[in-house]
């Protein structure tokens, strides 16, 4: 059960911010917390839910409409304004490359493990500095961060 639980350390960042926003939301690297969590809350609200993944077996597993991508590059993320892009992908290592390509297309953009220890892994320090608004979750571990060029997170998720 810790096991589970680990893994779905942003669920409360999501819930909250899923109850604060309409538009269309974006997950990237699907998940068994994530995935069915924002797959029914768009369902319930109305709102167009895009899932990425890179690899097919996890697709599988997962076992909700999730889009399969080879090559993040080419996953079509830029096209829309999100209200919520929730990136979670492997490797880790590319989810700051996607949030600098989100950083003036998604109002909120969540990137979960963004405790300061891993950064070594994740390098979210990285890109920091390009957005006006930052708020770091730290109830639980592994910690959550909310970035916005758009909406002071930190008023909106106390």
């Amino acid at each position: 059960m810790k096991r589970i639980l680990r893994y779905g350390t942003h669920i409360p960042v999501l819930v909250k911010i899923m109850a604060q926003t309409k538009g269309p939301v974006l997950e990237m690297g699907c998940g068994f917390s994530s995935t069915p969590l924002l797959f029914w809350l768009c369902q319930e609200q109305g709102r167009q839910f895009i899932s990425y993944e890179n690899d097919e077996k996890w697709i599988n597993k997962v076992g909700y409409p999730i889009t399969y991508v080879k090559d993040w590059d080419k996953a079509e993320i830029e096209k829309t304004h999100w209200s919520l892009a929730f990136l979670d992908q492997r490797p880790g290592e590319r989810r700051y490359l996607d949030a600098l390509r989100l950083k003036d297309k998604a109002d909120f953009i969540v990137l979960h493990d963004s405790e300061p220890k891993m950064d070594i892994y994740y390098q979210y320090s990285k890109i920091y500095p390009s957005f006006k608004y930052r708020f770091d979750y730290t109830k639980f571990l592994p910690n959550t961060v909310v970035l916005s060029n758009f909406v002071d997170v930190e008023k909106l998720l106390k």
